[in-house]
């Protein structure tokens, strides 16, 4: 596939992420949620915002991702992406999902050239060419921020593991 094609893909995923999100809409913990915790973030350079909630069971698996923001289609897609991704993975692996997507966000575009690390990201594979706009950069990362601190404010994590 050209380079051409494979970027009008990417950007076919994430207009698809922000016109059909997946996860949105915050509420209850469902019944198999032991914890939950929430956060609100907002990227003071363009004010972007996402409130977002997990929910996690007895043994550390997350269970459920809700939330709701405003802003541009790269952040809100990128939630979206988040939710598919983390939903019924252990801590472990959400830890290494978060790291392999921050990875691909400073890779300045040029991705990760690990096919371990694209196979793990999924649709999150399309935001590598927004490593290239450091101001967008920031919006495809403020869902994962969220994620980082409701796992904080649930307790299933101590502010020094994030």
């Amino acid at each position: 596939m050209s380079t051409g094609s494979m970027e009008q893909l990417y950007q076919q995923v994430i207009l698809d992420h922000a016109k059909f999100p997946h996860g949105r809409g915050l509420g209850a913990a469902g019944d198999a949620a032991a914890v939950t915790g929430e956060s609100h973030q907002v990227n003071p350079t363009c004010g972007d915002e996402v409130t977002l909630q997990v929910d996690l069971d007895d043994a550390g698996v997350v269970r459920d991702v809700r939330w709701e923001g405003q802003g541009c289609s790269i952040s809100q897609a990128s939630v979206s992406v988040l939710h598919d991704l983390v939903v019924d993975k252990d801590l472990a692996g959400v830890d290494e999902l978060a790291a392999t997507f921050r990875a691909l966000m400073q890779s300045k575009g040029a991705g990760l050239d690990d096919e371990h690390a694209e196979d793990l990201l999924g649709d999150a594979t399309a935001f590598t060419g927004v490593g290239r706009f450091s101001a967008r950069v920031k919006c495809a990362l403020l869902g994962w921020t969220a994620l980082s601190d409701a796992l904080i404010t649930s307790g299933a994590r101590a502010r020094e593991d994030a």
